[in-house]
């Protein structure tokens, strides 16, 4: 058999065919990715243009680009000459005959490696693999945008940290980039060093084999190069690791400790000199060849570094410090806690005593009204399982989160619970989710649902402030604009303006509709829009439908924490959102803080990724038209100030927020419930204490299901601070001793301007008993009365519910609240049926507030003249009328606390208990 075509002849045409597979692959590769990433930037451009801040994108997709293309091209031209003076290097050493097909035919096995080295076209195919190589580095690095643009535009914090004397702000906004560079260039010469070595590997210049393994000296000077510039790095690495020290932790010290200044630190610098002499070491080697000299160095700095970093301070820590620990820590103990009361602004708490006396009175009470009349006896759980009974109106609704706020109503400051009516689509029928159903009618929720916190109804359930559709206000805000179109549910997309009128809400048998005339959403405007959107949600039917016409708008991103997080992505959010009511319009809330976890001596956050936050940010979003605006409530925080001068307009001055919202602020619970942990230890100030933590705090327990507990968790009140004159809005918690239940603090944070954000803790006489929560728990167990009425309810088909207890802090006495609900076994409408109330000694469960108030001050006042009446009372002279004018007092009195007036109704028990006084001496001298 002969062939046609000889083997040179054959070669040219299969090495171009190879090389178009190659090149043909990888563009097809870039291709998708780039068409995907168009897509997605034109949607955000077009978003970003709808809701006014395309110059926070044109920023942010600018960073993005330019730390790829320098990521991109650095990495490029690295990988690349390396890979191609490793094959310049392996081509000069090596000349080879043009391959024979005959003879590779012949061999057996035919050797793959020959193959590479001469039909492989190395050029296009470096060019490509580099490529692919920089793009995946590159791609790994854009998100790191936010950290370089920090570094560019950073600003000074202020204050210098102990021990290196450097502005704080060179650890929150430098030493991340200079890691990031760090870490790009240890990749980029680890790839760099895996390129050139394949190369050499395929062109016979490294041997690995049982009986031969070799390198060539090209190869070991390649080699030398690169490891010399690996030691440079490391050298720099070693510079960076210096900062490090402060971040560690050895289970005393958070920071650098005595062993990491007086060991890790001048180890670090010697490792940096062996780096440098190592680095010069390798390059030197460029001439002599050998492969023993990098050997040394390699061994030297990873033994030392071993021995030196890992071994000597252990020991040193062990046998040295340990033995007399705290005399050795102490300075750095105090340094970790002014780091970090300073990271979490601990310091802004003021310490006050706290008396816990036992004097409340009747007209204590009526100077207090505000208080009393806003504990909050609806709990989230039960609450939301009324309001989802009584306001969800229909399926395809939902009340999902509760918010508790304020609002002055009929001249009264009102603490109140409330939830947005969102639509829900994913609840329609199965067979009504159609593409029209989902996308086109079923677009908006409706209303809010509000009720006061204290208030109940003769059934047992919330009294209404706002309910139904569309909203009717009795007694709450009027709501003027009640559709929702973007709240807290995770919804797809919406089209509105459309040919179809949208579904408003239900009215009887029949549907009210509306159509949308805000200005929310993307325009539709021109079948290229409609293409890009349908392109990226992967769905036709926005270019097929005749119900979209130019005039429609689309609303994407309609959960306000994505719409938040897109635009400000650097911003860390609060986890509760709430909605607010103002001038007729609903609106979000928002609370976004600022973190970073480069704070230097500072103890991270429990469980989470940071050491440094603030709530410098306040977001406020529209329900009906999806605007965004961004509040810096937090002038000195320097990384908000850092993002204000990388995005110019960005942030609105506090004072811009509209003065009705400015009411509904209120200090966030994320950022309180840290602050609180971290006070929990970081309150001891000396070193002695802390080290020994014997002033260690934690939260109550409160009871949870039939037997298990769970830590109490912060809750907003309003009542009235000790020597204030009026009441406030506050979130607060008790704190207990560790492993002990009697309270010994209480920690609260004013919401209410002008003292918004002043945290205050209220600390107790450590030589006094104050029962704490769980204690208070075992009381009302303990009770006869309250236990047999608990059992019997749950015996009768019904299932008790008992409510959080809470903690009121009047004047300077602690009154102990909680609800007690009833549910049927298979029903879900839990009713208010009880309150139970606990001070000093007393504890009484009544069918309201007022009157387990009033049970508990009577029996806690005249309980002793009570008694002594009942066991003489038989004696005294029927003609003796003292006993019907103190019933007659103790009638005017229940009047008094029907109508709220505590003062009389005071008044009324003194006259009683003096009436009951007299009796009891009278019957005494007979």
């Amino acid at each position: 058999m002969t062939i046609g075509i000889t083997g040179p002849e054959r070669k040219a045409p299969g090495r171009t065919a190879v090389a178009g597979l190659i090149i043909a692959a990888i563009v097809l590769a870039i291709f998708l990715i780039l068409l995907g990433l168009v897509g997605d930037v034109l949607v955000d451009w077009m978003w970003f243009s709808a809701i006014g801040y395309l110059r926070v994108f044109g920023t942010t997709i600018g960073a993005k680009a330019g730390v790829f293309l320098v990521v991109f091209l650095a990495t490029a031209v690295i990988v690349w000459t390396n890979a191609r003076l490793a094959l310049a290097f392996a081509q000069r050493r090596r000349s080879r005959p043009p391959f024979d097909w005959k003879l590779a035919a012949a061999a057996t096995p035919p050797d793959p490696f020959e193959f590479m080295r001469d039909r492989l076209p190395w050029p296009p195919a470096i060019a490509g693999g580099t490529g692919l190589v920089a793009l995946l580095v590159a791609w790994g690095e854009v998100g790191n945008w936010s950290v370089f643009l920090q570094f560019l535009y950073h600003v000074p914090y202020g204050a210098n940290d102990p021990l290196f004397d450097k502005d704080i702000g060179f650890y929150l906004f430098s030493l991340p980039a200079y890691i990031a560079v760090k870490n790009w260039a240890l990749l980029t010469l680890f790839t760099s060093t895996l390129f050139a070595g394949l190369i050499y590997w395929v062109h016979g210049d490294i041997e690995y084999q049982a009986q031969r393994r070799s390198m060539s000296p090209t190869v070991i000077a390649h080699g030398s190069a690169l490891l010399g510039f690996f030691f440079a790095v490391k050298a720099w690495s070693y510079g960076l690791d210096r900062y490090l020290l402060l971040y560690g932790d050895n289970g005393v010290v958070v920071g650098a400790s005595y062993t990491d200044i007086h060991v890790e630190l001048p180890v670090l610098w010697l490792l940096i000199g062996l780096s440098i002499v190592a680095a010069f070491a390798a390059w030197a080697n460029l001439w002599v060849r050998t492969y023993r000299l990098p050997t040394a160095a390699m061994l030297l700095i990873f033994g030392g570094a071993l021995l030196l970093s890992g071994v000597v301070p252990g020991l040193f820590q062990r046998f040295f410090v340990k033995p007399s620990e705290l005399e050795f820590e102490r300075p750095y103990i105090e340094r970790n806690i002014t780091l970090t009361r300073e990271a979490y602004n601990l310091g802004r708490i003021a310490a006050k005593p706290f008396p816990a006396e036992q004097n409340l009175t009747f007209k204590t009470l009526e100077a207090n009204k505000a208080t009393i009349e806003n504990i909050r006896l609806w709990d989230w759980q039960p609450l939301s399982d009324t309001y989802a009974q009584l306001q969800e109106i229909r399926t395809y609704y939902t009340l999902r989160e509760l918010d508790v706020d304020r609002y002055w109503l009929g001249g009264a400051y009102q603490s109140v619970m409330l939830a947005a009516r969102e639509l829900k689509s994913s609840l329609l029928p199965a067979n009504a989710q159609t593409w029209v159903n989902l996308h086109i009618l079923f677009t908006h929720g409706n209303g809010a649902v509000m009720s006061p916190v204290t208030q109940k109804s003769a059934e047992g359930l919330p009294l209404l402030y706002l309910r139904d559709i569309p909203p009717v206000a009795d007694g709450g805000p009027e709501i003027r604009e009640p559709r929702i179109y973007y709240g807290q549910e995770k919804s797809g997309y919406v089209i509105v303006k459309g040919t179809t009128p949208e579904f408003d809400y239900p009215k009887g048998k029949e549907n009210v509709y509306a159509a949308y005339d805000g200005a929310g959403g993307i325009p539709l405007s021109g079948m290229a829009r409609r293409i890009i959107l349908a392109q990226h949600f992967n769905d036709m039917n926005l270019v097929l439908s005749s119900y979209i016409t130019d005039d429609s708008r689309i609303m994407i991103r309609r959960n306000i924490q994505e719409r938040v997080r897109t635009i400000a992505p650097f911003l860390s959010l609060d986890h509760d959102p709430y909605l607010v009511i103002s001038e007729g319009r609903m609106y979000w809330m928002q609370d976004a803080y600022t973190t970073s976890e480069y704070f230097p001596s500072a103890q991270p956050a429990p469980d989470l990724n940071f050491n440094y936050i603030r709530n410098s940010v306040k977001a406020v979003i529209d329900a009906y038209n999806g605007t965004v605006d961004f509040y810096l409530i937090d002038q000195a925080d320097p990384i908000a100030a850092t993002y204000r001068r990388i995005f110019p307009g960005l942030f609105k001055p506090f004072a811009a927020m509209p003065p009705d919202l400015q009411k509904h602020i209120r200090y966030p619970e994320d950022l309180f419930l840290i602050q609180a942990r971290l006070y929990q230890t970081y309150h001891m100030q000396a070193a002695d204490v802390f080290y020994n933590r014997e002033d260690l705090w934690q939260f109550p327990r409160q009871p949870v299901g039939d037997s298990g507990t769970a830590p109490m968790v912060p809750y907003y009140i309003i009542m009235r601070l000790p020597g204030e004159t009026q009441a406030e809005f506050f979130i607060m918690i008790p704190m207990v001793p560790s492993r002990r239940d009697n309270m010994i603090a209480w920690l609260a944070a004013r919401c209410d301007a002008p003292d918004y954000g002043k945290l205050i803790v209220y600390e107790f006489p450590k030589e006094k008993l104050v029962y704490g929560p769980f204690q208070i728990e075992a009381r009302i167990h303990q009770n006869t009365e309250i236990s047999q009425q608990i059992s019997l309810w749950n015996q009768m088909g019904s299932r008790v519910i008992r409510g959080n207890l809470l903690v009121i802090p009047i004047e300077n006495s602690i009154l102990y609240i909680s609800p007690l609900y009833l549910r049927a076994e298979q029903g879900h409408l839990p009713e208010l049926k009880r309150v139970i109330a606990a001070y000093s000694e007393h504890v009484v469960m009544k069918e309201t507030l007022a009157e387990a108030l009033s049970a508990l001050f009577m029996e806690t006042s005249a309980a002793p003249a009570k008694r002594d009446a009942a066991t003489e009372m038989p004696g005294a002279s029927p003609a003796d009328n003292r006993a019907q004018k103190a019933l007659d007092r103790y009638n005017q009195a229940m009047e008094k606390l029907r109508s709220g007036d505590w003062a009389g109704f005071g008044k009324q028990i003194d006259v009683m208990r003096g009436l009951l006084e007299d009796m009891s001496r009278q019957s005494g001298g007979r």
